[in-house]
């Protein structure tokens, strides 16, 4: 294997979110000499103070942004010099897959692509480590006794699982047409402090604090495999640093547990009684039985599982707790079926510049701003005079003419075009003459003519 891979400047998307935000902190934490920019949109489960752990951090930079912008990717690529990315951005609730799947293609499969135009177009990433899921695997038989392993099939069930299935084989053909040093992670489920209380074990942890009844989809049979979120994070430091580009690697644990198992040892944990606090209520259009990874290719790098079942989920429960308000009102996420892709109640809350590297980036209050602020190149305004030329059509008309006395008293070359708008070869030959920097339009018909005129021109 060739030597361990050395990033200087990582973006890392959806870094507000879950898992994102405890492998961040855990770089800054660990490798002061990283930079790294975090691009979020800020979604109802994403939480700035997820990330309160590096906002002190000089190497630490957040950008309000959707990944679905090429324009804000590119900028962010070409001026932090980024050379590594790890995307974990994405829609990741199945329950909302059904309620709304359009919305996880616009994010987990275009989103996915922007980025990789973005580094096909830029050519400077060393490595893209796409965050994917152990439910593209789809269902695992009951009575297997090995995992998934990295080469087998992909058959996703659910929507959700489908457009993360999508976004890998985007991320395979970019790797293999242009040569892109892709790495994909398929991980099992994962849980611990941050989570927004959507998924399983946090939702569960809420509802007993309120002493309310814990939805079972279904008859509670299904098995699923759980690891704690650090982890987690650590095995995305180690396959960062020591995976190899166009190789799969499973990220899980073969300690499986039953949903209705949990949700009992969630109940014994807040000395609830079971019978009375545990509801069956209707399944889900489609439910995997179980998920079963082979994670003996990540062991092989170094990774192994340290938490064990009930140290994490004690120091899940001690999270909650003590935290009980950090994603303010929750309601609709505690539903047995939520089906919403921005929960009622919800707000998001940002303190301070949405592109930032200091401690003010981060809230520490409850005061929102929901604009998106797109960076400006930094560019000499006498350098930017300079370098312009426009091309002005409507000469006769007043913006025209306005637009024209403009750049004289501005100091910026132009010429007014000579050809016809109706005749393409004639705006051609102006283009080529003049050699404009930007073209106005200022020509056309106004005032009111009437409907006969327009018909007749």
């Amino acid at each position: 294997m060739a030597s361990n891979y050395k990033p200087k400047n990582i973006l890392i998307t959806g870094a507000a979110g879950f898992i994102a935000s405890h492998v961040c902190n855990r770089l800054i934490r660990n490798y002061p000499n990283y930079n790294i920019v975090v691009l979020d949109k800020l979604d109802y489960c994403s939480n700035l103070k997820n990330l309160i752990p590096s906002r002190s951090s000089p190497n630490f930079k957040f950008i309000k942004g959707d990944i679905g912008s090429a324009d804000l990717v590119n900028y962010i690529l070409i001026t932090e010099s980024i050379d590594t990315i790890m995307h974990f951005a994405a829609q990741t609730h199945v329950d909302n897959s059904f309620g709304n799947s359009f919305e996880f293609t616009k994010n987990n499969i275009y989103g996915t692509h922007v980025l990789l135009e973005a580094c096909k177009v830029t050519g400077q990433i060393k490595r893209f480590i796409h965050v994917s899921t152990d439910e593209v695997y789809g269902e695992t038989d009951e009575d297997a006794v090995v995992g998934n392993h990295e080469a087998s099939q992909l058959l996703p069930t659910n929507p959700y699982s489908a457009t993360k299935a999508g976004a890998e084989m985007l991320v395979m053909a970019y790797g293999r047409s242009y040569g892109l040093p892709v790495i994909t992670t398929r991980g099992n489920n994962v849980y611990g402090p941050n989570q927004f209380p959507e998924k399983l074990i946090p939702k569960f942890m809420l509802l007993a604090m309120k002493r309310n009844p814990l939805p079972i989809h279904g008859d509670g049979s299904n098995v699923r495999s759980y690891l704690y979120c650090e982890d987690v994070a650590e095995a995305f430091e180690v396959i960062l640093h020591k995976g190899e580009v166009g190789h799969v690697y499973n990220i899980g644990t073969k300690k499986e547990r039953r949903v209705i198992d949990v949700a009992r040892e969630i109940c014994k944990i807040f000395s609830l009684d079971v019978d009375k606090h545990i509801k069956f209520v209707e399944n889900r259009p489609f439910n995997d039985q179980r998920y079963f990874l082979d994670d003996e290719k990540l062991k092989n790098l170094g990774w192994f599982e340290r938490t064990s079942w009930e140290e994490g989920l004690r120091k899940t429960m001690e999270w909650y707790v003590n935290n009980p308000d950090w994603w303010g009102d929750v309601s609709g996420a505690l539903l047995p079926h939520p089906r919403m892709l921005v929960m009622p109640g919800i707000e998001k809350k940002i303190d301070g510049p949405e592109v930032s590297n200091s401690a003010s980036s981060l809230p520490t209050n409850s005061s929102i701003q929901t604009r998106m602020v797109v960076p400006a190149p930094k560019i000499n305004p006498s350098s930017q005079k300079s370098s312009l030329k426009f091309l002005i059509y409507g000469r006769t008309g007043w913006i025209g003419g306005l637009l024209g006395k403009i750049c004289e008293k501005q100091g910026i070359p132009f010429e007014y075009g000579r050809g016809r708008l109706q005749e393409r070869s004639q705006v051609s030959a102006d283009i080529q003459a003049i050699k404009p920097t930007h073209v106005f339009n200022a020509a056309g018909v106004t005032g009111r003519p009437s409907v006969d005129w327009c018909e007749t021109h």
